[in-house]
């Protein structure tokens, strides 16, 4: 069967268009640009764009399962045209959906698909993940060049998981029986504060790296200088300030769908070390 990866380039999709190449399936890859995608031979790469269903209807060509993400990757806005989305997959044949939740709560395409296995049989998994272990790039250039992470609310807990792990519980749900109509919630095996993350950072890396701590209003200059609007500082702080249960609890999905553990924050950074290499 041929299955469509859209965000085939980002975090979750490049892992998965692997993950199913190396299993033997055929895998159709969407994305905004295909001559920038760099995905691995074999992978059929075609142009398109979630915002515009239009642009869909050759990329869901004889596909028969297909892996969405629920959100517009440029700003993360939920996507609004799911009823589009969901039509254009009946019509191909599409039998298997899986759809990256990129919130909190349930945005329209899962709500489309949801209306779609009522109404056609459609077998839809929700993946919800909590935060990527890829978060911690964003402290990849201090650690490179002065071996510190500055970051602020040193008590805030995260269950993080790794994108290869979404990957893997997404190329399950799309290639085997069991998984229609759940919504799995996905972590890493640990739940870490910001001085536990920078510890594990200096261990698996093998250097020193030290934690400084930014108070709330050094951490709000820094979101305002990077341009964030009021709301997602407001949405950042609640986060950090009363985060929800089911971003700092570890659960067991990743393992009770793929048969293997999560894998752990130190193996995210073992690889990914050359980004946090000495630059100067």
């Amino acid at each position: 069967m041929t299955i469509l990866v859209a965000g085939a380039t980002g975090n979750v999709g490049r892992p998965l268009v692997e993950q199913l190449l190396a299993s033997g399936h055929r895998v159709r890859a969407l994305t905004r640009d295909p001559g920038r995608a760099n995905l691995p031979a074999g992978t059929e790469v075609v142009a398109g764009n979630l915002t515009d269903a239009a642009s869909l209807a050759p990329a869901f060509e004889e596909v028969t399962a297909a892996h969405l993400i629920g959100f517009d990757a440029a700003d993360f806005a939920p996507l609004t045209n799911g009823a589009e989305i969901v039509d254009l997959a009946r019509k191909a044949g599409v039998r298997r959906m899986t759809v990256l939740r990129g919130d909190l709560e349930k945005n329209p395409l899962e709500q489309a698909v949801e209306a779609g296995g009522r109404a056609w049989g459609l077998q839809w998994t929700h993946l919800c993940p909590v935060e990527f272990m890829s978060n911690a790039l964003e402290w990849a250039e201090s650690v490179s060049t002065e071996g510190v992470v500055r970051e602020g609310f040193p008590e805030a807990r995260s269950a993080m998981v790794h994108e290869a792990d979404i990957a893997a519980v997404a190329a399950v749900a799309l290639t085997t029986d069991g998984h229609a109509g759940q919504e799995y919630w996905l972590t890493g095996p640990e739940a870490l504060t910001p001085p536990e993350k920078v510890r594990t950072l200096a261990g698996a890396l093998g250097r020193d790296v030290r934690y400084v701590e930014l108070s709330r209003d050094e951490i709000v200059g820094q979101w305002r200088r990077a341009g964030y609007a009021d709301e997602d500082i407001e949405f950042f702080l609640e986060m950090r300030t009363d985060p929800p249960a089911a971003g700092r609890t570890v659960l067991p999905t990743v393992e009770q769908v793929t048969g293997r553990p999560a894998r752990t924050f130190a193996q995210w950074v073992r690889e990914n070390a050359a980004a946090f290499s000495d630059c100067s």
